[in-house]
């Protein structure tokens, strides 16, 4: 898979970024990640040219992002119930919306990169949820900068070792996104325990 990646980022280059980018966005599985660090990699070599792959990726995040949350907007019920009948989606957009729940706003920053699997998916909810759309295309922004950053950065830096900082990426990010979720679920169980113990006190004093 990293041969061709690295194939294609040779002969597409930069139009084929700005597209993958978009699409991981909207949840589709193409290696956006990868084609980051590659183009990052080809930019030190003198192939590319640095500020058009950063400028490819970041307009095709952004673009993918608001994609996103203005067809989960538009659709509302119908995407609902597209992803509630499709467990793996449906089990991400339930995550999603744990995540947004406890850290707000912030949710969709942290998504973009930290977090990056919940991403596509924080933008739907965003969107099923009518959360702010001047917030949501601040945060995202403010998300895709380190995102794009962070990807394309290490690939120019490190192109000699793009599997192994591609692979360690991979990792860290499902880790901590593991992490997240966990704690956003206990979290939650917690304030529900609290919530019907609350319902409960007046029935037993009565």
């Amino acid at each position: 898979m990293t041969e061709i990646i690295l194939a294609l980022a040779a002969d597409y280059g930069v139009p084929l970024l700005f597209c993958v980018t978009l699409l991981s966005c909207l949840a589709l599985p193409v290696p956006s990640s990868l084609l980051m660090l590659a183009s990052g990699g080809f930019a030190a070599a003198g192939d590319l040219s640095l500020p058009a792959v950063a400028a490819a990726a970041f307009c095709g995040a952004i673009i993918g992002d608001n994609a996103g949350y203005w067809i989960a907007r538009g659709l509302g019920d119908k995407l609902s119930n597209w992803l509630a009948a499709r467990p793996k989606r449906n089990a991400l957009r339930q995550k999603s919306e744990h995540f947004m729940a406890k850290w707000g706003g912030s949710s969709v920053f942290f998504s973009c990169w930290l977090v990056a699997p919940l991403g596509p998916y924080v933008n739907y909810v965003s969107g099923l949820s009518r959360f702010s759309w001047p917030r949501f295309a601040l945060w995202g922004a403010a998300g895709e900068v380190v995102w794009v950053g962070l990807y394309v950065g290490l690939g120019y830096v490190f192109a000699d070792n793009l599997t192994q900082i591609s692979d360690l990426l991979g990792n860290i990010s499902g880790f901590l996104a593991a992490i997240v979720v966990a704690i956003g679920l206990g979290v939650w169980l917690i304030q529900s325990s609290k919530a019907r113990e609350r319902q409960n006190a007046p029935a037993a004093k009565a």
